[in-house]
């Protein structure tokens, strides 16, 4: 499963770099394959090893934000494997032809 989600803290200002970084942390320190970018963070695993990182790092956030909102684009594919690389690979051959 690749997974690409937001966690957002909500109504805590404009810079949530603190709050994010606590998300990231748990992301980060999973040990699954991820990428995380300005306004997503790609994660790669079994259905249950992501959801439940998600919900790890979502607990994170809401431990210094009253809330948070969530979004989630699963792209469920069984026996493939780093497709958090392959499809980025894929797209650069076809621009290079």
């Amino acid at each position: 499963m690749l997974a690409a989600f937001s966690i957002t803290p909500v109504g805590d200002g404009e810079s949530v770099g603190e709050q994010v970084a606590a998300a990231v942390q748990v992301i980060r320190a999973s040990g699954l394959p991820s990428r995380t970018a300005a306004s997503f963070t790609e994660l790669e695993g079994e259905w249950d090893e992501v959801m439940e990182v998600i919900k790890h790092a979502t607990d994170a956030v809401l431990a210094v934000s009253n809330r948070a909102s969530i979004i989630i684009k699963a792209d469920i594919r069984p026996g493939h494997t780093n497709t958090l690389n392959e499809k980025l690979e894929s797209v650069e051959r076809h621009l290079m032809s």
